[in-house]
């Protein structure tokens, strides 16, 4: 049952409408994903084995559906750990400076031909300016208007 009153128009003539309030509908809070399984990852197309790179001449077409061979997958995967295995080797073969000694501590020296200042303060400086006072201005001349018509003077002794 919607109650809805009428239309009324003011005295002013302006219309006015108003309707009884009413509870807002219940809605479920959760709702299910869709019916379809799109899949949407998102990542780097620059690795995407999809994207076709270079000239249209010489493209390469992969089948989507092709699974990498496992035996190249596990040499891949050997040359990827043989690397990181030579760079932690090469990380803790490189010689250091050992520690200072006792009530010693280390400071960068420079040994070049000039010296130059060492320090990690960035040499900053200020500019300020500024623009001149402003000039006094001369004060405006009231507007006169321009004469029209002719000027007549009346002289007007006294006992007239």
């Amino acid at each position: 049952m919607a109650f809805v009153s009428p239309t009324k128009r003011d005295q002013n003539g302006s219309y006015t409408f108003s309707s009884r309030p009413r509870p807002v509908e219940d809605r479920s809070k959760y709702r299910e994903p869709p019916s379809e399984q799109t899949q949407s990852n998102y990542g780097n197309i620059m690795y995407d084995r999809r994207v076709v790179r270079g000239n249209t001449y010489a493209q390469q077409i992969i089948p989507t559906t092709a699974l990498p061979d496992p035996v190249e997958v596990q040499r891949q995967q050997e040359t990827r750990r043989r690397t990181v295995a030579a760079k932690r080797a090469r990380e803790q073969c490189r010689t250091r400076t050992p520690e200072a000694l006792q009530g010693r501590k280390h400071i960068d020296v420079q040994t070049d031909l000039y010296l130059e200042e060492l320090s990690d303060v960035i040499v900053a400086s200020d500019i300020e300016c500024q623009t001149d006072a402003f000039l006094d201005k001369p004060d405006t001349p009231l507007f006169i208007p321009a004469k029209s018509g002719k000027d007549v003077e009346t002289q007007i002794e006294e006992g007239e």
